[in-house]
């Protein structure tokens, strides 16, 4: 498989030196140059594990020899605390699809301790070192750590938006003193950390004397291991309720998760209807209702990883939507740069995107979601998993199985929960564990040369 990016200026690259590239060279994202329809397969499929089924598909976009892959996949799945990964729980007609048992909690997990076992591989492989720098508006930046700390040929440097991730967030973070370990908490927003990123990738030349790496969504590596979930929970769905399709309603902020089911989709999963779901943040809910895309001033809420205005993937997405002509995306990105909004024709049925629906929620509503599911069920909402299972009701369909994804465990947001239901109810041992540990970050402003000297002084000392 080779790999193109959406701007089409950069030679097609191999799937290990996509992973190692993150961003290509030319500011555009890489895909691959085809898309695997793999329908045939899926009754051979249905029963698979979850590693033997992450195996499968991911093969079909690697070129890492098939036993060592498969030794990959073993490996970053062990991590997870249930047998099936990511298990499917039916709550009231929905069926919540949880990703959050891995080693710290959030969905992150289930592509970053992957991503983390492949960097080594191809490192050790090359006798190379990679210095990674990530962007995170939560959850990205705990499993990043986890999955590289103590690596000896990685560095990580970890920007987040000080005092607009959640305190658990924090602490997942800046708790982690391993020495190839860098926390940075940017005096801005989650936009301005995406921002001082893109711009220092985009700086060839201190790129490739300090061999950046990334571990954002820009890495094709995280959507393509996102893919599987969707095959899994699409599978014990259609054999729980013996329905043909599914939907999957999906709380984003990045647009990575939810292209990951758009990838699914056009590679053959029988699936309707993915239902976008943002929070007062809501430039992709605008997109996919109206055709124009338009930034605007980022919100804080009590779902802190959705709190994004610029959507890193959606460029993907677009290259997709433009009928794969990268001219035309370049055109529409430039057109973004200058004036903060870009627009497409709708279809002419009307829709922007026959797959996509998008709705948002509130934090009003996200609360009183977050209750209803506790005080009814019995069963616990995150506030980001919250708005996926409110905004899903708006688009439920009599006879079609709707799966929710549940991104993270709700203590991380242990406020939010209590909050919504009036009780200290979200706990969870490793996060307790967190309360009292020392913790080490540098607090800097949010612009390129800050964050770049601090990366060129900290590899310098070492």
């Amino acid at each position: 498989m080779r790999y193109i990016s959406t701007r089409g200026l950069q030679d097609a690259l191999g799937f290990s030196d996509a992973v190692m590239t993150g961003l290509a060279r030319d500011g555009g994202l890489l895909l691959p140059a085809e898309i695997p329809y793999v329908a045939n397969r899926l009754p051979a499929w249905h029963t698979l594990s979850y590693p033997d089924l992450a195996f499968e598909i991911i093969k079909l976009f690697c070129d890492i020899p098939e036993n060592e892959l498969r030794d990959l996949v073993t490996r970053s799945y062990s991590a997870f605390n249930h047998p099936d990964v990511t298990p499917v729980v039916s709550v009231d007609g929905i069926h919540v699809l949880e990703l959050f048992h891995g080693p710290t909690l959030a969905f992150k997990d289930v592509a970053l301790q992957f991503l983390g076992n492949v960097f080594e591989h191809i490192l050790e492989r090359r006798n190379q070192e990679l210095n990674i720098l990530a962007a995170t508006s939560g959850d990205t930046g705990s499993a990043a750590i986890c999955g590289v700390r103590g690596r000896h040929r990685i560095r990580i440097f970890v920007m987040h938006p000080r005092g607009r991730v959640s305190p658990t967030q924090e602490r997942q973070m800046t708790s982690v003193l391993d020495d190839n370990v860098f926390n940075i908490a940017v005096q801005g927003t989650f936009d301005d950390c995406q921002r001082i990123m893109k711009e220092l990738f985009s700086d060839l030349a201190f790129k490739d004397r300090y061999s950046l790496g990334a571990v954002n969504s820009i890495n094709w590596a995280r959507v393509l291991a996102q893919v599987v979930y969707y095959f899994f929970a699409a599978f014990r769905v259609i054999r729980l309720t013996g329905c043909r399709r599914v939907r999957f309603s999906v709380p984003t902020g990045n647009f990575g998760d939810i292209f990951a089911g758009y990838i699914a989709q056009r590679m053959g999963l029988p699936v309707s209807r993915l239902v976008l779901a943002t929070n007062e943040n809501d430039i992709l809910t605008r997109f996919f209702t109206t055709g124009e895309y338009k930034q605007g001033a980022v919100h804080a809420t009590i779902s802190p990883s959705m709190d994004i205005q610029v959507a890193s993937n959606f460029e993907r997405y677009l290259y997709y939507r433009l009928g794969e002509d990268a001219a035309a995306l370049r055109e529409r990105m430039q057109e973004f740069a200058r004036s903060g909004r870009l627009s497409v024709r709708p279809l002419p049925n009307g829709f922007v995107d026959d797959l996509i629906q998008a709705g948002s929620a509130n934090t009003a509503q996200t609360l009183a979601t977050i209750r209803e599911f506790h005080t009814r069920y019995g069963y616990l909402l995150d506030p980001h998993s919250a708005v996926g299972v409110q905004v899903a009701g708006q688009h439920l369909q009599d006879g079609e199985p709707m799966i929710c994804l549940a991104t993270a465990h709700p203590a991380k947001f242990s406020q939010a929960i209590q909050d919504a239901t009036g009780k200290d109810l979200a706990h969870h041992p490793t996060l307790d564990a967190l309360e009292d540990l020392p913790t080490r970050c540098a607090v800097l402003p949010a612009t390129r040369d800050a964050i770049r000297t601090h990366i060129e002084q900290s590899l310098v000392s070492e």
